[in-house]
């Protein structure tokens, strides 16, 4: 006993239209997928194989597999960065985070006046450029003819130097604070205004005051939003490089030319020639930025459960 599809049983019409059907929505996606796979795909491919490889003074290109991650592994100056963006994050983007957040509920509240310039004013920084910010504060940062050097002139003081070493991370800390607090803030802004308003109702008639209202309703509701911009600062710090890159040539002496992995990388790919272990470095940092952002993303995911 033979046995037909339905498809190979149905009219002409209803089979070619079934199979436009199939392809329609790679249809949509290949535009996507054309450029996904030209600028990720193909250069971290391409790195990955530039990294099993060292280039001799004699004889040119030579496998060596991974002996370019071995020497990454136990390389001090490697390390000393990876450690000075972890501090970074520790410190950082939970206090950015907090700012955003704060923000969001003055906002949500309504009883914000001048609501819609408050908004404004906090996202304003996020639309410009990071090599114009960090430019502006780096000028405000300097000892001798920024505002903190001009105010140490005026009162007789002596602050802390923004761009000496023992303070350089905060002050890039600050900065980078300065540029993504609005950006955050929009996102859990968008997630608060989303919350039912049935929830809002209830609580008022259980006489639940605005503190409790939020520790009960719109902590929770957004934990998918402060989830999504955790993983985005997480990403966003391994990343560090315009800030300390620009700063450098303000601070010499407090910024290295390995202050930061992707600084590292830049300096021994374009000015050590260092292609192949630049590569190396690059893909363990890719490596371990996945692995933290999904650590981050499992812990709020257990978190909502």
């Amino acid at each position: 006993m033979t046995t037909t599809s339905p498809v190979a049983d149905a009219p002409p019409l209803v089979q070619s239209r079934k199979r436009a059907g199939r392809w329609m929505g790679w249809a949509f996606v290949g535009p996507f997928m054309a450029v996904f796979l030209l600028v990720f795909v193909a250069p971290v491919l391409y790195a990955f194989y530039l990294s099993l490889f060292q280039n001799q003074m004699v004889g040119g290109d030579k496998f060596v597999g991974g002996a370019n991650y071995l020497q990454a592994l136990g390389d001090p100056q490697f390390w000393d960065s990876v450690i000075r963006v972890a501090v970074f994050l520790v410190v950082q983007v939970p206090i950015m985070l907090f700012l955003a957040l704060f923000a969001a509920l003055a906002l949500d509240s309504g009883r914000l006046r001048a609501s819609s310039f408050f908004r404004i004013s906090v996202f304003l920084p996020y639309a410009v450029p990071a090599v114009v910010a960090t430019l502006m504060w780096g000028f405000i940062y300097g000892p001798r003819f920024g505002l903190f050097g001009s105010i140490n002139d005026f009162f007789g003081l002596n602050l802390a130097e923004p761009l000496s070493s023992s303070w350089i991370l905060a002050s890039i800390g600050n900065i980078n604070t300065w540029e993504f607090t609005g950006y955050n803030m929009l996102i859990f802004y968008s997630a608060l205004k989303v919350i039912p308003a049935e929830l809002y109702e209830a609580a008022n008639l259980d006489g639940a005051g605005t503190f409790r209202v939020i520790r009960s309703i719109k902590l929770p509701s957004i934990r998918g939003a402060i989830g999504i911009a955790s993983i985005f600062s997480v990403i966003g710090s391994f990343q560090l490089f315009n800030e300390p890159n620009i700063l450098k040539a303000l601070a010499p002496n407090s910024i290295s030319s390995y202050f930061t992995p992707n600084m590292y990388a830049f300096n021994l790919s374009f000015a050590g020639q260092q292609f192949n272990y630049a590569a190396a470095i690059s893909i363990i940092m890719g490596v371990l930025t996945v692995v933290v952002a999904y650590v981050v993303q499992i812990s709020g995911s257990r978190k909502d459960a």
